[in-house]
């Protein structure tokens, strides 16, 4: 049977969110005339995530990289379908999202894109984090959150931006830049959105951002110098190590 569209989903220990993220998936494909494949990529777990994507007829890769990009990476390599979609595993996706990236590719005007972005809960210093979102994502067009493009697109890049931090962004510039050669444009989805989750919020404070943003302002500085030692050590405890400690 041929497979149309091969979702990958990089997941850490995720035990609590990778059924959610599954089932939205699945509510998707639904909707969605053709075939669709879910790839969890288990990384470094030492939970039940491989236990549970397995129970949910997702399929599994094995990574042991202490880097996103490669743990996405993985997934694109055993992916069978000509669409790659990408989503974290405490993501979600909205109903009509598989149909509407579909159809966009298939009228040849977009090399992929992202999708907008939207709060599980919303809160004053939340929406705030909402706004900045909308605006840098206007003003660079750099869409990110879920990632869309064809396999073949992936592969004439390299696939994801092999660095430990803005591997997204990186991403979305080296997509934008190959569309452009090819005549067509990065783009974002526009009647669904990535339900971006806040347990990081709920665990840490909803101004959780801001405050890393002024309590490590030295260290911001810094990195944009080309010294990141001090950045790595902030990505390792908010990203990598996060899912060990909560």
């Amino acid at each position: 049977m041929k497979t149309h569209i091969s979702v990958i989903i990089p997941a850490h220990n995720e035990e609590k969110y990778i059924k959610r993220c599954i089932d939205s998936i699945k509510e998707a494909d639904k909707v969605f005339p053709g075939n669709t494949q879910i790839i969890v990529v288990c990384n470094r777990c030492s939970d039940r995530t491989e236990d549970i994507a397995k129970e949910n007829g997702a399929e599994v890769v094995i990574n042991e990289d202490r880097c996103i990009a490669k743990v996405r990476n993985a997934g694109i390599a055993a992916a069978k379908g000509r669409i790659i979609v990408t989503i974290d595993a405490d993501n979600r996706m909205t109903k009509n999202t598989l149909r509407e990236i579909y159809g966009l590719l298939r009228s040849g005007k977009f090399i992929g894109g992202g999708a907008p972005i939207r709060f599980e809960r919303y809160s004053f210093p939340l929406w705030c984090n909402d706004i900045l979102c909308r605006i840098s994502f206007g003003l660079t067009g750099l869409y990110c959150g879920i990632f869309w493009a064809k396999k073949e697109t992936f592969d004439a890049i390299g696939g994801f931006a092999d660095i430990k931090a803005m591997e997204d962004v990186a991403t979305a510039k080296l997509l934008k830049k190959y569309g452009k050669q090819q005549g067509k444009k990065y783009t974002t989805l526009r009647k669904n959105y990535l339900i971006n989750s806040t347990r990081k919020y709920d665990d840490l404070g909803d101004w959780l951002y801001f405050k890393l943003m002024i309590e490590n302002a030295g260290v911001l500085v810094r990195a944009a110098f080309g010294d990141r030692s001090g950045m790595d050590t902030l990505l390792d405890k908010m990203f990598y190590n996060y899912n060990d400690e909560h």
